[in-house]
């Protein structure tokens, strides 16, 4: 009795990783390293075809992987082994962002504060403000998103802003949202609400560093625009 012959995808599989191994990620298309991910979720699938319609619907491969998992489980084919294997990577990028500058002083670290901020809010897809907090020596005491909101705007409260500064006793802060639209075009709302927060927080000795919006394009900086 012969063999079975085994799955087309099998070989495939091997030779995807083989080119991983050897060139690394940088030589695979979005959706092949989405399929170096879904071959853990889907150990007997060919996931090709999927990998192709997740990028396909989402844009890309950090779209598809920081996607809502009610989003991913509306999409054929996706079940709860995707959506936790894509929540688990989103996670790990997050951790390992974060790691970047943690204990560090952020503004001898700028590039890893943006780098952390946009991994962990430049595809959410709802508006969060998030506050770095500062000591003197512009080490980091606490990261803390305050607000949630919806899909264009994110209540923001000054004064809870510099209460929680104050209990922390932090020095300086570096402000963060994201705009899910992807346009970082900072909007009136954002200035007046940043301007409030620098009125009442300098008579208390605390500095606003920085206000940055993140995007799924990249990012604009207040002080580099010359808003602060």
């Amino acid at each position: 009795m012969s063999e079975r012959p085994q799955p087309h995808y099998l070989g495939h599989r091997e030779r995807l990783r083989e080119r991983f191994r050897k060139a690394g990620a940088g030589a695979l298309a979005d959706y092949e390293l989405l399929e170096m991910v879904l071959f853990l979720a889907l150990p007997r699938s060919d996931v090709k075809p999927l990998a192709k319609d997740l990028i396909d619907h989402f844009g890309s491969f950090a779209e598809a992987i920081s996607a809502p998992p009610e989003k991913l489980l509306a999409c054929k084919g996706v079940g709860p082994s995707v959506a936790i294997a894509f929540a688990t990577i989103k996670a790990s990028a997050d951790r390992i962002a974060r790691g970047q500058v943690h204990d560090r002083k952020m503004l001898s670290s700028w590039q890893a504060v943006v780098d952390y901020c946009r991994t962990a809010m430049a595809f959410a897809d709802k508006e969060q403000f998030r506050i770095l907090f500062l000591d003197k020596r512009n080490g980091l005491i606490a990261d803390e998103v305050q607000q949630t909101g919806t899909v264009d705007h994110t209540p923001v409260y000054p004064r809870e802003v510099i209460k929680r500064a104050l209990e922390l006793s932090a020095t300086a802060l570096v402000l963060v949202h994201n705009h899910p639209s992807g346009d970082t075009t900072p909007s009136d709302a954002d200035v007046r609400m940043t301007n409030t927060i620098v009125d009442i927080a300098g008579p208390l000795g605390i500095v606003v560093h920085d206000h940055i919006i993140v995007g799924r394009k990249g990012h604009v900086s207040f002080r580099a625009l010359g808003l602060l």
